[in-house]
């Protein structure tokens, strides 16, 4: 009973921390006061960025830390906080470097220390946001490893609220912060600090009976669906009519009780389960090729995928599959796009003269299109996955082909077309978040999960570089005529966004050659899964 517990417990604590983890996408609240402070140009602003960007996405450190924090647990009994290590070490590492980044560039901004020469605010940004890789992958990894019959969900449910933390920031921010973008720095150095130094030794990792798992993170995907929701709604209010002083305290008031459901649902799994537990014995989602594939039922090909997927490969080993530069291409077309795409959003509708109400409201919502996906995908994934067999890898590419769509749409430059675009391409750019790290764990095990799904997420700062610089900047340039360098008209984004179009329906192509190559492995999940039943 203890370890069910914990399990749920953990599950909430990790809700929580990524709650508030999402700090890098919040630097369009504080750019202008960093700006102005260090006497920056613009691109001197978007180098500080860029290393950002970088520093959220490059997460390989954090996937070895998690390894090797964990061996001991998988060598033995229990897990969880006892012992040398488990999950928290890596939370841990990464409140440090939080609260250590964004009390530097505080620190900067307010005059506590000397204006720092731009490569050392550079080394500040990067070591704030990787903090944001730090908790993700204890969470994510974490959330994988003690629901892996239900891991599409879990991680949908992860990266979902790591989508909504920068609207949840952003109310903190408006609540607290009275419209000081330099005390928001700080609220960022000091809220995910606390926050995960008091519930890390919550998150750990065991193994118990599947049989309510499925109830209760539908309970857990209702409550994150309620906040997205109401975070929805507050966001339209405020963005159209404004809200006073007083009715910012009472929304977020609201908001910090819908945040402590998770712990109920915790509470509600401890109480509805009584089936004895097993602790955490770490083995592979599939067992051995010798135990688990006949060489008179499968092709050639599909031996050869089997013998080197089904075993927990480290990254080396997984970048010699050909399934693994598959997924990378995929991540490329499909995370590239779609950040390329937020990125811009504002000089596309300014382009289309969008008013600034309008463009605000695209901005801000673009974070629950970005939930939705996030949720959706990994949700949906394992409905299909359990309920009609359907391997992950088709979803992606379901989900790249939809996208292309969605770019089709921003460049037609039609009449609202903006507002269509950005749900589809939102929704679609949030999908690949959950989407990949749930297929690196099932292509190629858990153990090195966090230093592969890592690697992969650079594909995201790779192509948002080649789309957003080398081909949106540079058409837009060409383009431009206007005084400031200015251009106004659909013809301003439509060629970078047809060629946009076709990167993400090659994207799709790429996922479903992934999707015939490991058909089989999916087939073999399903029958382990059932057979564990």
């Amino acid at each position: 009973m203890e370890i069910l517990r914990t399990k749920w417990v953990a599950m909430a604590a990790s809700i929580w921390i990524q709650c508030t983890s999402g700090g890098s996408y919040t630097f369009g609240i504080y750019s202008a006061v960093l700006k102005s402070t260090q006497s920056y140009d613009q691109s001197t602003l978007d180098t500080v960025s860029v290393f950002k960007d970088i520093g959220a996405n490059a997460g390989v450190f954090s996937g070895l830390l998690y390894t090797y924090a964990t061996s001991n647990r998988r060598r033995g009994r229990g897990g969880g906080i006892g012992g040398a290590g488990g999950p928290w070490v890596v939370l841990a590492i990464g409140a440090i470097q939080c609260f250590a980044g964004y009390f530097l560039i505080w620190a900067s901004v307010t005059g506590l220390i000397r204006k720092p020469p731009v490569p050392l605010m550079c080394l500040f940004m990067f070591l704030a946001a990787q903090s944001q890789t730090f908790f993700n992958t204890a969470n994510v990894v974490s959330a994988v490893e003690n629901f892996a019959d239900y891991g599409g969900t879990a991680v949908g449910i992860m990266k979902g609220f790591l989508g909504l933390s920068g609207a949840i920031l952003i109310q903190l921010y408006e609540t607290l912060c009275a419209g000081d973008p330099a005390s928001f720095i700080l609220l960022l150095a000091v809220t995910p600090t606390v926050l995960s130094l008091l519930v890390m030794p919550l998150v750990r990792i065991y193994e118990t009976s599947v049989a309510d798992d499925k109830k209760h993170l539908n309970g857990l995907s209702a409550v994150s669906l309620i906040i997205a929701a109401y975070l929805m709604i507050v966001i339209i209010l405020k963005n159209t009519f404004g809200l006073s002083s007083w009715a910012n305290v009472v929304t977020l008031v609201c908001l910090l009780v819908l945040l402590a459901l998770p712990l109920l649902i915790a509470r509600r799994a401890q109480r509805d389960s009584m089936e004895k537990t097993v602790p955490h014995d770490y083995s592979p989602l599939i067992s051995s090729p010798k135990a688990t594939t006949s060489g008179n039922q499968s092709s050639e090909g599909d031996s050869r995928i089997d013998s080197g997927l089904s075993e927990n490969l480290n990254l080396l080993q997984a970048m010699k599959n050909l399934s693994f530069w598959l997924l990378f291409l995929a991540m490329i077309c499909g995370m590239g796009s779609g950040l390329s795409t937020i990125n811009n959003i504002r000089q596309i509708g300014e382009s289309l003269r969008y008013s600034s109400v309008e463009i605000n409201s695209l901005v801000s919502l673009w974070s629950i299109w970005n939930f939705l996906g996030r949720f959706g995908a990994g949700y949906a994934s394992d409905a299909l996955l359990h309920k009609k067999g359907w391997p992950r890898p088709l979803l992606m590419a379901a989900t790249l082909g939809t996208m292309t769509i969605g770019h089709l749409i921003i460049a037609s430059g039609f009449q609202g077309n903006l507002y269509v675009g950005s749900v589809i391409v939102g929704v679609c750019y949030g999908s690949q978040w959950s989407l990949m790290p749930t297929i690196t764990s099932e292509l190629f095990g858990v153990r090195h999960m966090g230093t592969i799904f890592n690697t992969i997420s650079v594909a995201s700062p790779i192509g948002s570089y080649i789309f957003s610089v080398k081909l949106i900047g540079y058409i837009y340039d060409k383009t431009a005529s206007g005084e400031g360098n200015t251009c106004y008209g659909s013809h301003c984004f439509r060629l970078s966004f047809i060629i946009m179009a076709s990167v993400a329906f090659f994207g799709f192509l790429v996922a479903i050659v992934l999707f015939f190559r490991t058909k089989t492995l999916y087939r073999q999940i399903l029958v382990k899964r059932l057979h564990r039943r």
